[in-house]
């Protein structure tokens, strides 16, 4: 299996608009954006996906996400963000190497995710959270 795009972009292959960098990651603008600023915060070691990813390595980059999202704020002055990471292809990941989308969001930017919200039959709920506790 060949390198994936985030792979070609951290080895200098691709080029990018690089806002930050350091030993576990690189954060770029993404170049096709949901609004001019969306940045990814990628790994620099190739984790499919968000499970495969060790504590450390994903709290560095939470921590980096934080950073650009601070950054957005004061630079754009957006009225809030998107913090999305999508986990496995079902989700909508496009490249099976991890990253955190940090997308700029203003009032009124008329842009909208496309979750359709589910209700639960009665008692499902409560039968499904007692599968799920750890």
């Amino acid at each position: 299996m060949g390198k994936t795009v985030f792979e070609r972009i951290i080895d200098g292959e691709i080029p990018s608009v690089k806002i930050h960098e350091d030993d576990l990651c690189i954060v770029i603008l993404d170049i096709a954006p949901v609004e001019k600023g969306h940045a990814l915060v990628i790994a620099k070691t190739p984790y499919p996906t968000f499970t495969d990813c060790p504590e450390t390595t994903l709290s560095h980059m939470m921590e980096t996400a934080k950073q650009v999202d601070r950054k957005l704020r004061e630079v754009l002055h957006c009225d809030g963000t998107n913090i999305l990471i999508n986990n496995g292809k079902a989700s909508g990941q496009e490249v099976p190497h991890l990253h955190i989308h940090v997308i700029p969001r203003f009032t009124g930017d008329g842009q909208q995710f496309g979750f359709t919200k589910q209700q639960y039959a009665e008692g499902e709920q409560a039968r499904l959270g007692g599968k799920l506790e750890f």
